[in-house]
């Protein structure tokens, strides 16, 4: 599957920037933070922020990688703004290159996993934007409840247990590295695959369509 760069993005906070009268392009848009709603993607060293900005969810296909992510974001979870989704989509693709991972499917992980909410919590006790269990982030030096470094965590894990079903699952290695995030990875080894639990199943394939998807809002 083609990659398609993220490039395109600074075009588009440059337009949120002057339609919202929010300055110059110039202006530090990589650290803002849509300050109207409950929650924010924090950025390091920056107190600015854009008010009112909207990212159109309905718009047609178009406007690369990143908008495609942060529209599923946006769809997935209406709470969240549109340049939180924006910070958290590029912070997805950056983490996911750096792991050697197709960003798309990353992204499309983070959704199914949270609708990209930092603040999320399963019934089983996952927590933060990847939902690790707490004891697993802490043997991967991770902050589940902080989404950069939770982000980043996910995606070196996801990198561990997808080159690792390389080896000898050739192409069904992405959907073991999904059933292993899922359901752990002694269930893979156990069942020699995708072990046979609905709930796995319906996992690998919801993520399958949400990365259908924004591939095809590209």
């Amino acid at each position: 599957m083609t990659l398609v760069s993220a490039a395109g993005i600074p075009l588009v906070l440059a337009l949120l920037s002057v339609i919202f009268g929010s300055g110059p392009a110039s202006h530090a848009l990589d650290a803002t933070r849509n300050a109207a709603l409950v929650w924010h993607a924090p950025m390091p060293g920056t107190r600015t922020s854009i008010r009112g900005a909207r990212l159109f969810t309905d718009a047609p296909p178009g406007g690369g990688e990143v908008t495609a992510i942060a529209r599923s974001a946006l769809r997935a979870n209406p709470q969240l703004s549109a340049i939180d989704a924006l910070q958290l989509a590029r912070a997805a693709i950056r983490a996911a290159r750096r792991h050697g991972l197709n960003p798309d499917y990353f992204a499309a992980l983070l959704l199914q996993e949270s609708a990209f909410d930092p603040r999320a919590i399963s019934s089983a006790g996952a927590v933060g934007i990847a939902q690790f269990m707490v004891p697993t982030a802490l043997a991967h030096g991770v902050d589940p409840w902080e989404p950069y470094g939770a982000i980043e965590g996910s995606a070196r894990l996801l990198a561990e247990y997808l080159v690792s079903y390389r080896r000898w699952a050739g192409g069904t290695a992405y959907a073991l590295a999904l059933a292993a995030y899922n359901a752990g990875p002694q269930a893979v080894v156990r069942y020699h695959g995708v072990p046979p639990y609905p709930e796995t199943r319906a996992y690998i394939a919801d993520i399958v369509e949400r990365w259908a998807q924004i591939v095809h809002d590209r």
